[in-house]
This record gives C-alpha cells, structure tokens and sequence, in this order.
C-alpha cells in the first residue's frame, strides 16, 4: 500500500540555527522545536491528509516577500515584472556597499551605522582569525587563487570555525589576510543573527508570528519547492523567498544579455507560481518583490593596486588596505604614507575619495575606524581590477554610489506602496504593516 503524503503543523519556522544557540530550546516558540540545517520539507509529517483536512480550512492571510537580488530600478524598467499583477512600484535607495551592508539593511529597518554591519572585512587584526594564513603566502598562487580553490578552501574554514554566515574568501592575498577579521559570522536570517540590533524575523519571534523564511545555501529550484510545501500547510503569516542567482548572471553577462532576459522570464513564472499557489490555500495574498541594489555595466577598470605600491610605501608598515571591486579602503600607520596615498588617489580621475561629511550622510559606521579611514571610491563602471574581490574584470558590477541610477533599489506589490517608502530600510514598515492583524491587543498599544 503506497505511503500517503502528510502534513506538518508548525508554529515557527526558520531555515538555519545561528551557530552558538546551544540551549536546546533555542528555535522553540509555542512548543515547536526544529533544527533546521538537516530540515526535509519532503519528508516531515505529523498530521495526515485526513486529519489536515478535518481540522483545517482556508487560512486567511499571508504577506509573501519575494528577495530578487540586485533586481534594482533600472532592471526592473528595462524588462519589467508581471506587471498585471504587481501594478505598484517604487524606486528605493540602497545603502552604500555591498549586499552585507544592504541586506541587514532591509532585515533590521536600519542603517549600517545602527546594525553594524557594512563591509564583510574589516581591520583588526588582534581578533583576526587568519593569523596564520601568512604561512600560506608562499604557495603557488597559479593554484590557490583560482575562484574554485578559493571557494572550497572557505567552505571548509567555514566549517572548522563554525561560521553559519555567507563566508568567502575571495582573492585577498593569503599574506594579506592576518591583518582583517570577518563580519559576517553568523547568519543574519535567522534571530539573533545581526550585531546590535532586531531583524523582522526576531519580531515576529517577540510577538509568537509563525513565517517561514528560505535556505540562501540551496538552489532556487529547491527553494521554490520548499517554500510552496511550507504554503500549502496554511500555518505561516509572512514567506521570505531568497532568489539570488539573478545577481551572478548580471555579474557574468552585465545587464543587457539574452540571459538576463531569459533569467528574469524564469524567475516571473516561478514568482507566479508560488503566488498562485498560495491563493490556493490563503484568502488574501500580499506579494511583494524587494531588491537590494541594481547592477552597472562595467566599461573599464583601473590597476590601483599597483599605483599605490609604485609609492614605494610598505603594507603593513606604512599602511594596510582593502581592494574591494568598487572602492579601496586605507589605514594608515604614519603621516607620510597617509599623505603619499591622498595625493596618488587625488590624481585618480576615474574615482574620488569620500570625504567624511558623506560617508556620515551615507550612514558608514565610522566610530571606530573598522571599516576604513580614507574610502576611495570609483566612478560608475570602473571597477579596480585586479581587487582583492576577484583578478577579472566581469561585465556587471554594484557597489558604486547609491545615488548612481543604476544602483537603486525596488519593491513592487500588489497593494498600494505607501509615499514613504522611499528607502530599502523602509521595507520592513511594510512588512509589519502587513502582520498587524497578528499581534495581540497589547502589542498594538
């Protein structure tokens, strides 16, 4: 007699478990308790067809966000987005870095300068967990700076140190690395995961709201699939469904390829279906499709890294820096070597330092000094080539000034986007507008 597919009744749901949560009820809520790094949306069951049926009817309302990454403004009105059934849009402004600054950026409601997080690496090299890579600096670098190398090596870290966060290594050089330590640690998609403040997630943990949130580390068809069997249990208030792969075909192809197109075709029909799907099981669906930045086409590059050692400064000695694609980050142990930089960079016409005003504005935590203490940044579409991100030049790049056009950021909806949505921080106004109905008299007070 075939096996019939069960179902599983859930309070709370969250795909990873922050790596030092060591109490045993550590992912509990309402009695439920699921380490979720070996999770099988195939395979759970508690309740069976029969009983779901029996005791289960159409579950009223569900806020669907759908995570595109870099699906900024400007992709969005080069080659639209079911735009018959998300007739709202807005152009959002992102954060300046990276996707580790812009992320949490959404997650938390906040600015870097409040969260924390910015940049993956930063100096300190007291904490630095890489001391020893400088024993590393003399292998053959034909081998160890190819990307999948690299790729597997940090994988590997990944696991001897414990870190549950996004970690690369990317290609900063091995002798390099003693002098940086890694922000992103701890994975910021679950509770507790961000430095110094909440995300969505731990309020709605706080207020006993049961949602569901993707694994970033699983294939988008697998996240699809996993997320359209969470649905259809009818428990969950709010879904987070992460699709990144958009973002590396850019990076790949820039942004004006056949597989652009074809990749943002694939990812409407997908969006639709699990859309579809849960008005099957939900009487009213909010969708929304977030974004944390857009993508630039590359046009050119610069070797800043050998105009700087052209000085004559030692790194380390004189000075310590951060190639990152679109920006150079500086520390400065003497006066000479600070002047000697400024100078060099000043004379840089396909970039600009940026001046400390601005970086205030931009709301780069800057207390401490962590993260740089001279940014230069480059001009739209110039990336440093080679970084300490990759040894390439690639055809689509972010991380320029948010101001750029191609940097926004966008939301679209099938409900009206109120006037001040205006920023990425802003998103998670609305996702708390849509769970109101779910706090209890107390919280609304």
């Amino acid at each position: 007699m075939p096996r019939k597919s069960q179902w599983v009744k859930v309070n709370f749901i969250s795909i990873r478990k922050r790596n030092d949560m060591q109490s045993s009820d550590s992912l509990t809520v309402n009695g439920f308790r699921k380490a979720v790094d070996d999770f099988d949306a195939e395979n759970i069951s508690v309740l069976s067809n029969e009983q779901y049926s029996a005791s289960k009817s159409k579950s009223k309302k569900l806020a669907m966000y759908v995570f595109i990454d870099a699906f900024g403004w400007e992709i969005y009105q080069k080659y639209g987005f079911l735009k018959d059934k998300l007739r709202h849009s807005r152009r959002l402004e992102t954060t300046f870095g990276f996707s580790s600054a812009a992320d949490p950026s959404i997650l938390t409601g906040r600015y870097p300068d409040e969260h924390g997080h910015w940049s993956s690496f930063y100096y300190s090299p007291e904490t630095s967990p890489f001391k020893w890579f400088r024993y590393l600096d003399l292998l053959p670098s034909a081998i160890f700076d190819r990307w999948r190398v690299r790729h597997l090596l940090s994988k590997l870290l990944a696991k001897i140190y414990g870190y549950t966060g996004y970690f690369e290594l990317y290609s900063v050089p091995f002798g390099k690395l003693p002098y940086f330590d890694y922000l992103e640690k701890y994975d910021y998609f679950v509770p507790k995961g961000i430095l110094n403040t909440d995300t969505i997630f731990d309020w709605c943990v706080e207020n006993n709201i049961n949602y569901y949130c993707s694994n970033w580390r699983d294939s988008e068809e697998s996240i699809i699939k996993a997320n359209m069997k969470i649905i259809q249990q009818g428990e969950i208030k709010m879904n987070y469904l992460y699709l990144p792969k958009l973002d590396g075909v850019m990076h790949n192809y820039g942004t004006n390829h056949l597989q652009v197109e074809e990749k943002i075709k694939w990812l409407e029909g997908q969006v639709e279906k699990v859309y579809e799907h849960a008005c099957e099981y939900y009487d009213d669906v909010s969708l929304y499709v977030i974004s944390d930045h857009g993508m630039a086409d590359v046009t050119g590059s610069v070797d800043l890294i050998q105009e700087i050692e052209q000085l004559g400064l030692k790194f380390g000695q004189d000075y310590i820096a951060m190639y990152d694609s679109t920006m150079a980050r500086f520390w400065f142990k003497n006066s000479k070597s600070k002047l000697l930089i400024s100078q060099k960079l000043r004379s840089i016409k396909s970039g600009e330092i940026v001046s400390k005003e601005e970086l205030q504005r931009m709301r780069v935590p800057q207390s401490d000094k962590k993260f740089g203490e001279l940014f230069f940044l480059m001009t739209p579409g110039i990336l440093i080539n080679p970084s300490f991100m990759g040894l390439q030049v690639i055809p689509g790049m972010h991380g320029f000034h948010p101001e750029d056009k191609d940097s926004f950021a966008t939301i679209l909806s099938n409900r009206e986007i109120d006037e001040n949505i205006n920023s990425i921080t802003d998103i998670r106004k609305t996702m708390e507008f849509e769970l109101a109905d779910c706090l209890v008299p107390e919280r609304l007070q």
